[in-house]
């Protein structure tokens, strides 16, 4: 199983960036996919996910209102569109999915990460 992730770079505070996520190897049909940021110098946290059962969406409070989970289940691919990005939400990004279960709790496979670098 894979997990490629794409899409980050630099951009202006306030500006916007798409991040992609696309799996190989098995469908998550049944499960969930989402993100995960770390920062320097910090804990990897939670960002988003979503449950393809149902589209159900989940964000983590500082980025609710600015940052929009979707999917593409034919293409086996989540996005993370990021809008009115803030200096603080530089970090390296993470795709992430569940074997099974509509949650993130507990991660089973982890994309390479993409770095997100908003300027002030």
């Amino acid at each position: 199983v894979q997990l490629q992730a794409s899409g980050g770079g630099l951009v202006q505070a306030g500006g916007s960036l798409r991040l992609s996520c696309a799996a190989s190897g098995r469908s998550f049909s049944s499960s969930a996919m989402g993100w995960f940021r770390q920062a320097p110098g910090k804990e990897r946290e939670f960002v988003a996910r979503i449950t393809w059962s149902g589209g159900r969406t989940y964000y983590t409070d500082s980025v609710k209102g600015r940052f929009t989970i979707s999917g593409d289940n034919a293409k086996n691919t989540v996005y993370l569109q990021m809008n009115s990005l803030k200096p603080e939400d530089t970090a390296v990004y993470y795709c992430a999915a569940a074997a099974y279960g509509g949650t993130l709790i507990k991660v089973d496979y982890w994309g390479q990460g993409t770095q997100v670098t908003v300027s002030s």
